[in-house]
């Protein structure tokens, strides 16, 4: 199964696994504030079904999308608002959007980690400082790798999260194996949905994510061509520390 294929897969239970709640998440609560404090245009990379960016465009804020799934932007454009988004089907690391300049580029819920490769992020970084406004700054999110859990060749399937699909409820299990070589986590994700006239469903998903190292990131952004970076480590800005989860990333 493809990369695309699998966000073809995972757009069905999108919203109804990450629903009303998350949209008042700390990420996206971040990301809106970021939007407000530069004023706009806006462009979102992995804009998904619009969880994070649909509340900045109802602040009448100038918002674009990019996504490469057409399945998350159909159910992106089915939603209140979505017509004030202009949006946009194609990879972070080649997306062109003519003479559009923005503001903030912000990439929310870890997206950037799906760029496997060092080829493909620095691409993406190259298309940011293509878009960005005089002035204009990028931010994105990944986690804080735990040593202990990259440190193990894989880890068995185990419940991740449950939900209502459909009136169905839906049960998601996840197993992981890791590349350390790479740095690249491949997961599976087996989706159960109880059907109360038949079988249970099943819906098998593949996909990779790749972890990064604290000064690993920097010097990516620098060697991008960025040269004002600041990581902090949770959306409360706090400083990055031992056990704090994500690097949330500033850079122009």
């Amino acid at each position: 199964m493809s990369t695309s294929e699998s966000y073809e897969y995972t757009a069905r239970f999108y919203d109804s696994a990450y629903g009303d709640a998350f949209t008042q998440r700390a990420d996206a609560v971040f990301y809106q504030n970021l939007a407000a404090e530069t004023g706009g245009p806006v462009l979102e990379l992995g804009c998904g079904t619009g969880r994070a960016l649909l509340p900045i465009a109802a602040k009448g804020i100038a918002c674009t999308g990019v996504d490469l799934s057409s399945a998350m932007l159909e159910q992106f454009k089915r939603k209140p608002g979505a017509g004030a988004v202009q949006l946009s089907c194609a990879p972070m690391e080649s997306f062109a959007l003519g003479e559009k300049r923005f503001r903030l580029i912000f990439s929310a819920f870890r997206a950037f980690q799906h760029l496997d490769t060092v080829e493909q992020q620095l691409a993406c970084l190259a298309r940011v400082r293509a878009h960005l406004a005089p002035g204009g700054l990028f931010a994105f999110d990944v986690f804080n790798p735990k040593l202990e859990n990259m440190a193990l060749d894989s880890s068995p399937e185990a419940l991740d999260l449950s939900f209502v699909h459909d009136g169905h409820p839906v049960k998601r299990f996840v197993s992981i194996t890791r590349d350390r070589v790479s740095q690249v986590i491949h997961l599976t994700m087996r989706y159960a949905e109880e059907i109360a006239s038949g079988p249970t469903k099943e819906t098998i998903v593949k996909f990779s994510m790749r972890w990064f190292w604290r000064y690993e990131l920097e010097h990516l952004l620098h060697r991008a061509g960025f040269t004002d970076v600041t990581l902090y480590g949770d959306f409360d800005r706090s400083p990055v520390g031992r056990n704090t989860p994500a690097f949330v990333v500033l850079a122009r």
